[in-house]
């Protein structure tokens, strides 16, 4: 009786324990699990992200450099991808096979719901697909838009968007993006994302138990991205870099009482609409190519700061010494061709005609007197002493520093410092503290040497002589939205260490440049522009071409750089593409009225094309 009793308790107690884990597994599914929750919402209604239209971008005129078009994303659902050909997707959708294990193994909730597989789809290459994968519950195709560039040009500049990448996904403390947004990856793309981007809509739906929609329960809709105008003059870029055709270097022209940037041209370039929709996938290994000799992915306006200015520097030479008070602006000097060689030409009796005859002995002068000025009995402190003022002089020119401009990749250049030689050059070499003086460095005196200037850094210069001594830090960005502006940081002056009346003398230098020296190729007619040659030793090769400029003299218009990459001389390639430059936006904003007949530079491509595959051919 006593063991019946017993095993009656027992299987009570079994009945009853077996209740509490199901009551206690009901309640961790239903109350405490986010896994099963989530899921189990899944399965009864479904929130739907609604992307807004990304912005566009215009230029100064109003002209659409970036804009939106309607496309397709064929997205699979991976819990459906279950009897479908591995090897026969990839060869219809041109996808690798590690590129379909990255959509289809997702974990958790995403295995249910659509992944993106190729993005920017035209309605006709949708329906070719369609109609190969009409049998398969794996596929679907969904509508989105994709960016496109009305015009080929600007493609440094603009940027691009892409998949967004990890280590940017982990930074979003808003959990804005999912694993498979188009996010800005370079350009202006990259850097306005927060206000391109627009806020993003919600659609949240009920389904039924075959998964069919049935009820609309909460709608936010999508606000659109704010457009924004940039300072680009679209006609002008695409000129310059019609210019530019067949050439490696940069043109960068800014409008100097502004510091709005009309143009940026990096030779060689590509087409922006490479990378528009699904390109990026399909091109990028075309463009970003580590073997690409002519690196055309880079932005070499910005980017290559190891460009030796040549003689262009000795403007900023010229001024610094004379505000120092080591010259004035009628010390000459003799052209002895020692140490540095020079050609024939008259007398440089002033900074003037130094200048204008771009006089190297001159210059070993005015540099050595910068730096040795006696306030030490040592040649080696006394050197140290003057580097460090000469040093702060020349950076205030924005000259071996970042400027801000608004586009990702700007890089700083190079004005040697004491550490410098004391610590880094050469890199295993370093002269060691108070070891160097300036019989070891004088090759600065003009612009060759440990000096390294970006082109944009070149163009501003330029900007600053026409401003006599400020500029506004050089940016692409006008306006952004139907009435905004730009950054604050773009309306304020920066000065140099040079007082204005310092400069009359140097840009009177840079007209005679122009009218009787090594530049006479950038004259315009009824025009007073004023220019400086470079020449930049190059010991494999050519030497470089270099010019900077501004037009006209009184209440500049625009000021301008030009570096060709083995162009030989400054006034040969540099100086009539800047003219040209220069020429065409005074023409188009009014200021010129006048009709000229284009210089023959255009008919000149090939000779230069062939330089450069010359070149490419020696360096392979």
């Amino acid at each position: 009786m006593d063991n019946v009793q017993n095993r009656k308790f027992v299987i009570l107690a079994i009945f009853i324990l077996i209740g509490v884990i199901y009551i206690f597994r009901l309640f961790y599914i239903q109350i405490l699990d986010e896994e099963h929750k989530n899921w189990a919402i899944t399965v009864s209604q479904r929130s739907l992200r609604i992307l807004p239209d990304r912005g566009n971008i215009f230029d100064r005129n109003g002209v659409v450099l970036v804009g939106n078009e309607k496309s397709y994303d064929l997205c699979m659902i991976p819990t459906k991808f279950k009897n479908e050909d591995s090897v026969q997707v990839c060869k219809l959708l041109n996808l690798s096979f590690s590129e379909l294990r990255n959509v289809l193994e997702v974990k958790g909730m995403e295995r249910l719901v659509p992944q993106k597989a190729i993005s920017g789809l035209s309605i006709n290459q949708m329906e070719a697909m369609q109609q190969q994968l009409v049998e398969s519950e794996a596929f679907v195709f969904i509508e989105s838009n994709k960016r496109v560039y009305p015009q080929p040009i600007g493609a440094h500049i603009l940027g691009f968007t892409g998949i967004i990448q990890r280590p940017q996904l982990d930074r979003d403390t808003l959990n804005y993006y999912r694993e498979q947004d188009f996010v800005g990856r370079a350009g202006i793309e990259k850097t306005y994302e927060e206000e391109l981007r627009g806020l993003i809509g919600f659609r949240q739906i009920l389904k039924d138990n075959k998964g069919q929609e049935k009820q609309l329960v909460k709608y936010d809709t999508a606000i659109a991205g704010n457009n924004i105008t940039l300072t680009l003059d679209a006609s002008l870029q695409e000129y310059g870099e019609r210019l530019m055709a067949n050439k490696i270097g940069s043109i960068v022209a800014i409008e100097p009482a502004t510091g709005e940037i009309l143009s940026m041209v990096s030779a060689p370039s590509y087409d922006p609409n490479l990378f528009s929709g699904d390109g990026l996938r399909r091109n990028y290994d075309s463009i970003f190519n580590p073997k690409d000799t002519l690196q055309t992915s880079k932005n070499k306006a910005i980017y290559n700061d190891t460009y030796r200015p040549g003689s262009i520097f000795k403007l900023v030479q010229a001024l610094v010494a004379m505000q120092a008070g080591v010259i004035d602006s009628t010390t000459g000097f003799s052209c002895t061709k020692v140490p540095m060689n020079c050609h024939n030409h008259p007398h440089p009796s002033n900074v003037k005609i130094a200048i204008q005859h771009s006089c190297n002995p001159y210059f070993y002068n005015v540099y050595r007197r910068l730096l040795l000025r006696g306030e030490h009995k040592s040649h080696f402190i006394d050197s140290r002493i003057g580097l460090t003022k000469w040093e702060s002089a020349i950076k205030s020119f924005g000259l071996g520093a970042v400027l801000h401009t608004d586009i990702p990749g700007i890089k700083s250049g190079n004005v040697p410092d004491t550490n410098y030689y004391d610590n880094e050059f050469p890199s295993n070499k370093a002269y060691g503290k108070n070891k160097w003086a300036f019989s070891m460095i004088y090759s600065n005196a003009i612009g060759e040497g440990e000096i390294g200037v970006a082109p944009i850094q070149m163009a501003n210069l330029a900007a600053i002589i026409a401003n006599k001594g400020w500029y506004y830090t050089p940016h692409f960005v006008k306006g952004i939205g139907k009435n905004g502006d730009k950054k604050q940081e773009y309306k304020t002056r920066n000065y140099t260490a040079v007082e204005a009346a310092y400069f009359s003398p140097v840009i009177a230098a840079m007209e005679d440049v122009v009218q009787n020296g090594t530049a006479r190729r950038a004259q315009i007619d009824s025009v007073k522009v004023c220019g400086k040659t470079g020449t930049v030793e190059n010991k494999s090769f050519n030497d470089h071409s270099v010019f900077i400029a501004f037009a006209p003299r009184e209440n500049p218009k625009i000021a301008i750089a030009v570096y060709v990459e083995f162009g030989t001389w400054g006034g040969t390639w540099a100086a009539p593409i800047a003219s040209l430059m220069m020429e065409k936006y005074l023409r188009d904003t009014g200021y010129l009225v006048t009709e000229r007949k284009e210089r023959s530079i255009l008919k000149e491509q090939r000779a230069l094309k062939s330089v450069i595959l010359n070149k490419h051919a020696v360096i392979q």
